[in-house]
């Protein structure tokens, strides 16, 4: 008599058939039955599913760089650029073939994977040229106060204030394109030659502008002039692939991010932002144009406005449809607030740990998002991961989540750890984009047009003065339209008018009121705006 055949897995079964997908499709890894059982089933993300955002979240150690590393040479493989800011410095690897040792060949072994020493294309970027990398730069107009208010960790009624800063540095024709014009702006307004400007703003007070000068003059002294200015980075040169056809991947190198946080993070959101503004609608496409890794994405959302969370929430929500996916990479999911988390249709979570009570609680929190698991106790599952493991959930091709997956991840196929100094240097003087970013421009901008008006208002000053003591009282009245004979009679006023008004639509400064008009129309909701 035949024995019963042993009842399958329901998680096996259910993880077998939820990743089959028709599509490409990145692998991620095999399915875990328990700590030590390795099924064949597989578990990978579509391809097309990508744009709809995800979290990679974990505690420190437990391979998140490493999951951001595989997910990056996998889309660059199929032709997809990519965006990472690089904190440890661990990802700039990915421009080197990998090394292969024992424990790589029993990983890559062990969940099927037909693993070759990689390297893929690296353009490396550093913000305001600190560090190995093209320099990254921001017009201070195109970054905007909303984004500046965070940086400078401004309340409610001061980021109001900031805002009609810029609104009169663009209705006046003072272009801000570094620190120093906007430094230079404020203390006009705050100086007795400006407070009939400053009166006129109503909204902004005397006391509150000194603030924001304050607040400028010792974010400069923490080094913040370097990321300002031009000629600024365009933001579509992130969209580019090889000539094989791979994707770019652009790596930021964020040197000192313990001394200045906000300001590399809400730089990041600058870059998304600027993206949501230049790129076309594209629908729901096979692959997505660009997929951005946010690092360190907790201190974007650190003691964030409602409206600063609006806004963020907002272009999370509508860049899916330009083809762009967003990956926030933290600690915890609870790092991310609800309105974020509710949006991202992939999650890699590796370990937790429950140290405190505090832990214990983000946790519970943490398996509260999952969508309905096959574990019995999903929690006890995420304490237990080693370390390349994560339990992980994406969006099918239907865009419905698919089961909960135990999974041992794939390992990389490029160095993991820091690219040679010397070869990244190399890169970079080799860049196409070097020519283009690496020479900082300083033309001319409000902190000059200021300090010449200021020059020329004296000057006419003066010369009104030493003038005014010998000028015969002038004469009224129409009775001196008499010209003597052999005289011509002076131009019309109306001509003088209009040459007045040619001579001025000719002038740089209504050029620059042009594209003021223009940048007001394409700012959104962070205020950025991009002149062309």
């Amino acid at each position: 008599m035949t024995a019963p055949s042993a009842e399958p897995d329901p998680i096996l079964a259910a993880v077998t058939a939820g990743y089959a997908f028709e599509g490409p499709a990145l692998e991620l890894g095999g399915l875990l039955l328990d700590a030590d059982r390795l099924s064949d089933a597989r578990v990978r993300i579509p391809l097309a599913m990508l744009n709809r955002h995800g979290l990679v979240a974990g505690a420190t150690g437990t391979g998140k760089t490493k999951t951001l590393q595989l997910l990056a040479e996998q889309l660059s493989a199929h032709g997809v650029p990519v965006f990472a800011a690089d904190i440890k410095g661990d990802l700039s690897g990915l421009s080197t073939p990998g090394e292969e040792n024992p424990k790589v060949s029993a990983r890559a072994a062990s969940v099927g994977q037909q693993w070759a020493a990689t390297g893929f294309p690296v353009e490396f970027l550093a913000l305001g040229g600190e560090g190995t990398g093209i320099p990254l730069r921001a017009t201070m107009t195109s970054f905007g106060p909303t984004l500046l208010a965070k940086v400078l960790g401004l309340n409610d009624t001061q980021e109001s204030s900031l805002g009609l800063v810029f609104h009169y540095a663009d209705a006046a024709g003072l272009p801000l394109l570094d620190l120093a014009d906007l430094r230079a702006v404020v203390s006009f307004l705050t100086s007795e030659e400006g407070k009939g400007d400053l009166k006129d703003l109503g909204g902004l007070s005397s006391s509150t502008a000194g603030v924001i000068l304050r607040e400028l003059i010792g974010f400069a002294d923490q080094g913040a002039d370097a990321f300002f200015g031009e000629p600024e980075f365009d933001t579509r040169d992130l969209l580019r692939t090889d000539a094989s056809g791979l994707g770019l991947i652009s790596l930021v190198e964020l040197p000192h991010l313990q001394d200045r946080p906000a300001l590399f993070s809400t730089f990041l959101m600058w870059l998304l932002a600027d993206l949501f503004h230049d790129l076309p609608e594209l629908g729901d496409p096979d692959k997505p144009s660009l997929v951005f890794f946010f690092d360190e994405a907790h201190l974007l959302f650190a003691d964030a406005s409602k409206d600063f969370l609006r806004a963020i929430t907002q272009t999370v929500r509508l860049i899916r449809s330009k083809g762009v996916g967003v990956f926030f990479v933290t600690q915890s999911p609870t790092d991310v607030p609800d309105e974020i988390l509710a949006q991202l249709g992939s999650r890699v979570q590796h370990q937790l740990r429950a140290a405190t009570p505090n832990d214990a609680k983000a946790l519970k929190a943490t398996v509260n998002t999952y969508p309905t698991s096959s574990y019995a106790d999903l929690g006890t599952v995420i304490l237990s991961l080693g370390i390349g493991e994560a339990v992980v959930t994406v969006m099918n091709e239907r865009g419905a989540p698919t089961p909960v997956a135990w999974t041992r991840l794939r390992a990389p196929e490029s160095r993991m750890g820091p690219a040679d100094p010397a070869a990244m240097t190399a890169s970079v003087a080799a860049s196409a984009l070097t020519p283009k970013y690496a020479e900082a421009v300083d033309r001319d901008s409000a902190r000059e047009r200021l300090a010449a008006r200021l020059e020329a208002g004296a000057a006419a000053a003066e010369k009104e003065k030493t003038a005014s003591a010998g000028k015969p009282a002038p004469r009224t009245g129409e009775d001196h339209l008499d010209y003597p004979t052999g005289t011509t009679r002076a131009p019309s006023r109306k001509k003088q008018d209009a040459g007045t008004v040619q001579d001025i639509l000719r002038s740089p400064m209504a050029r620059d009121l042009v594209r003021t008009a223009a940048r007001e129309i394409v700012r959104g909701v962070f205020g950025v705006g991009r002149r062309r």
